[in-house]
């Protein structure tokens, strides 16, 4: 029996995500923030701005009313940016079923108060309802999705029968959804990963080679792994598609928002031209900051992010931080 599913964020994934379910014949009912972006939806059934020439279903509604995406919803799929989660959700929470499922396809922490997105959802929803919470993330350009491409991800939830429910709902001939209950390690690989994205980024805008850029990856792997087992991750989860699977699409894609940062920083921008040049939010800016402060909170040396916060936050030369990351005392690489 299909289930009414409301998706909170009309933007790149929010709407790839939408068509995904549409497409299989779900009912789909998409909430969007802005008035301009809303009303390209409901005349164009396009955006122009995140997927353009992608023609949505008929079949999906749109709303400008977050009671009516989420009332009467099995399952309601938050896609907002990190930054305004905790606000849209709040918003959204008096309207929300006990029986609802929330899943958070969000990647980031919350920048004042560090915590991840499941941490900032069960304090909205109250402790009980953590068990009806889960977790999307994954190698996902949204457009590759939208177009129907092959693509796999991993949906995490604290009791594998919540895992399943939406690995049913959402699996399809050319998506496929894997389960895991390691809540921690599913949401921390889509946060590092953006960081170590802008990183490869400078490296190739710098013409660093191919060499750099894998060194960047694996180290890269080795940072977001040692912070995720910090946290109580399993690090298995960190070799599989949320950790290193999304970790190589960001680094070496070229539809990655994150590298491309890195690269115009490299070409010599500043970090506020790039965010004032698009409406497309690259989250490893925003993350870079909180990633780096809660490593230092939990005693997780990372030294790319490190180097990384002093690029975006303190103005060092990308190459200067190349020379440091270099130059760093010698050490057996498994320590």
């Amino acid at each position: 029996m299909l289930k009414p599913i409301g998706i909170i964020g009309a933007g790149g994934w929010g709407i790839a995500l939408a068509k995904l379910l549409s497409d299989k014949g779900e009912q789909v009912t998409l909430w969007c923030h802005g008035a301009e972006s809303y009303r390209e939806l409901l005349e164009k059934r396009e955006s122009r701005t995140y997927l353009a020439g992608i023609l949505l279903p008929s079949s999906i509604k749109f709303t400008r009313s977050i009671g009516t995406a989420v009332t009467d919803k099995s399952l309601i799929i938050c896609a907002v940016p990190s930054h305004t989660v905790r606000g849209v959700m709040a918003s959204a929470s008096s309207y929300v079923s006990s029986q609802a499922t929330v899943l958070c396809g969000t990647k980031g922490l919350e920048e004042e108060s560090l915590k991840t997105m499941g941490e900032v959802l069960a304090e909205i929803f109250g402790d009980p309802q953590r068990q009806r919470h889960a977790f999307l993330s994954g190698p996902t350009f949204a457009i590759e999705v939208a177009r129907g491409l092959p693509a796999a991800v991993t949906v995490a939830a604290r009791h594998e029968d919540i895992a399943r429910d939406i690995q049913e709902i959402m699996s399809t001939q050319n998506f496929r959804v894997y389960t895991s209950t390691d809540i921690v390690g599913v949401q921390m690989g889509g946060v590092i990963k953006n960081i170590i994205a802008i990183a490869a980024g400078i490296s190739d805008g710098l013409n660093l080679g191919h060499n750099a850029r894998a060194a960047l990856i694996t180290r890269g792997l080795a940072e977001m792994t040692r912070l995720a087992i910090r946290m109580g991750a399993d690090p298995m989860t960190l070799a599989g598609l949320p950790g290193l699977g999304d970790l190589v699409l960001t680094c070496a894609g070229d539809l990655s928002r994150n590298r491309k940062v890195g690269i115009q920083i490299a070409q010599g921008k500043s970090v506020q031209e790039i965010t004032q040049g698009t409406r497309m939010v690259a989250e490893g800016i925003r993350n870079t900051r909180s990633v780096y402060m809660l490593a230092r909170s939990l005693g997780a040396e990372m030294p790319i992010v490190e180097q990384m916060y002093k690029v975006i936050h303190e103005g060092k030369k990308p190459a200067e931080a190349v020379r440091d990351l270099m130059q760093r005392s010698l050490k057996p690489e498994l320590s």
